[in-house]
């Protein structure tokens, strides 16, 4: 199983303009939490400190942060940004997730 989470090129552009409006030091991090209509749920929040154990992808500008405990349920995964009729929104195209939900924020494995 690969443990390779990738940002595709429209959600590096997304998070790198998120970003610009955070300050100096800005990234994105991805986490998997229990919660949701299915589960477990994606969870993004912006910081500025990352930690020594944090898997760092870097992708044109933009730093995605993952800690050591979402990596296995993220594993082989790609963010991506799609804008399309229903709205814009970052998506997590995972292969692990056996279900997911309408809204798609949540899955179960």
């Amino acid at each position: 199983m690969t443990t390779a989470i990738t940002v595709s090129e429209r959600a590096a552009r997304r998070i790198g303009q998120i970003l610009k409006g955070e300050g100096e030091g800005a990234m994105l991090r991805i986490s998997v939490e229990g919660g949701g209509c299915s589960g477990f749920q994606y969870k993004f929040d912006v910081e500025h400190n990352k930690a020594e154990d944090d898997l760092v992808i870097a992708n044109d500008g933009a730093v995605v942060l993952v800690d050591p405990a979402s990596v296995p349920f993220l594993a082989g995964s790609e963010l991506d940004f799609v804008d399309d009729l229903i709205g814009a929104s970052f998506r997590v195209v995972n292969p692990n997730a056996t279900a997911s939900c309408g809204c798609g924020t949540s899955f179960s494995i």
